[in-house]
């Protein structure tokens, strides 16, 4: 029976992590303890899983009081480092939601505190789980391709989950990053594992176009906003009853607001990226995302020495959670086009959630894929996006390197 301390109350962790783990793997894993800054959305949380779990006002108490054997981290991005080091130190493995860490000196923090502690940390990266990215890994390992000279990579949020980002703690640089680390950290995992490959150097351009014109302000937030017959991006907390509990019932306790305006002075984030990519075995790579598209999905397209792969991943506006169309087409120089068609997948993330928390929780004798991802990975990712943000700021080109030092 493995023990878990638990941090982090928020929506992903509650039920992406929390009430699975109560609920579904009750037969090797228990939950200890659980610890939020936030006492009340901790207990909201908590209530949800219909389970007796204790609540701790303090992390370090926590960790003292049960003794766990892991923890499992899902706080804000820019808390994460606080937490896991706590738990390495504490002698603890750690599950890190993505993505690990969001500057470079708090990925070193993480490093050294598990390499003096023996101890390992699991970076979560669901994407690798997703049914049709493990035909894609598939196909690049079968070397059908050849070697990839290069990635044409465009990453494309719709205006429902786009604004998401816009209207909570992740449109502060400061909390997440930016988008380019804290979403865009999934599109680079992929990349790193699909290549099997280091990045090596980054260079950025960014821009803010659609959130953030404090000129279309109308209030502080969505919620009693006289625009909300007309605004596109007009969001009802109190229309979700999980986002009722956590969020809007909770507010009285620490003040935050879930459902801030999209056109808020404070944003300070890009809407608009582009970024290309050296890679240390020579495969070069354009890289976009763009967080207020009219439709939702990915495009990704790879050149190697013997055929060109181009996947499509499209969705409806606001259907984020499943695709309707997925898409695999392998052009040969022959004239051959060979069409692969890839079924969707039901559950959280078309699935991916639960497959990869088996793994975590249960563990795994045999990962031909090579789909667990450690410190490494998580800073080899966010490590891409803390370099464009980098060369954005300076105008520059940005050795990794430079900023991770392992």
């Amino acid at each position: 029976m493995i023990k878990f301390a638990f941090v982090g109350t928020g929506s992903r962790g509650t039920f992406a992590y929390l009430k699975p783990i109560c609920n579904e793997y009750s037969d090797c894993a228990k939950i200890c303890g659980v610890y939020d800054i936030d006492r009340k959305r901790a207990e909201a949380a908590v209530e949800m899983t219909g389970k007796d779990i204790p609540i701790y006002d303090d992390f370090d108490e926590m960790l003292k009081d049960i003794k766990p054997d892991a923890v499992i981290v899902t706080s804000i991005d820019c808390t994460h480092d606080e937490y896991i080091v706590r738990a390495l130190d504490f002698g603890c493995d750690v599950i890190s939601e993505k993505p690990l860490t969001t500057t470079p000196e708090k990925f070193m923090r993480i490093y050294n505190a598990e390499k003096r502690n023996g101890k390992k940390v699991t970076t979560t990266f669901n994407c690798r789980y997703m049914n049709h990215f493990e035909r894609i890994k598939e196909l690049l390992m079968s070397g059908v391709l050849g070697d990839i000279c290069s990635v044409h990579y465009e990453w494309l949020l719709d205006r429902d989950h786009g604004a998401s980002y816009f209207r909570r703690w992740h449109r502060e640089r400061k909390n997440s990053g930016s988008l380019l680390i804290h979403k865009s950290t999934h599109h680079f995992d992929l990349l790193n594992w699909f290549l099997d490959d280091e990045p090596e150097i980054v260079n950025a351009f960014g821009t803010r176009r659609v959130y953030g014109d404090a000129s279309r302000k109308k209030n502080e937030r969505c919620f009693g906003c006289p625009a909300k017959d007309t605004c596109e991006y007009y969001y009802d907390i109190t229309a979700n009853e999980s986002d009722k509990k956590l969020y809007f019932d909770c507010e009285d306790s620490k003040g935050y607001i879930r459902d801030k305006c999209v056109f808020s002075e404070e944003i300070d984030i890009e809407d608009t990226v582009s970024v290309s990519i050296k890679y240390k075995k020579g495969t070069v790579v354009s890289y976009s995302l763009t967080a207020h598209s009219p439709y939702e999905g990915a495009k990704i397209v790879f050149n190697g020495t013997k055929a060109r792969a181009e996947f499509k991943m499209l969705h409806g506006g606001g259907m984020y959670g499943g695709s309707v169309a997925n898409e695999l087409e392998i052009f040969y120089p022959s004239g051959e086009v060979q069409k692969i068609t890839i079924p969707k997948k039901d559950g959280s993330h078309g699935g991916s959630d639960s497959k990869m928390l088996n793994d975590i929780i249960r563990g795994v004798e045999y990962d031909p894929l090579g789909q667990a991802a450690d410190t490494r990975a998580g800073g080899m990712s966010a490590g891409i996006g803390m370099a464009a943000n980098i060369s954005m700021k300076e105008g520059r080109s940005v050795k990794i390197s430079e900023i991770i030092d392992i």
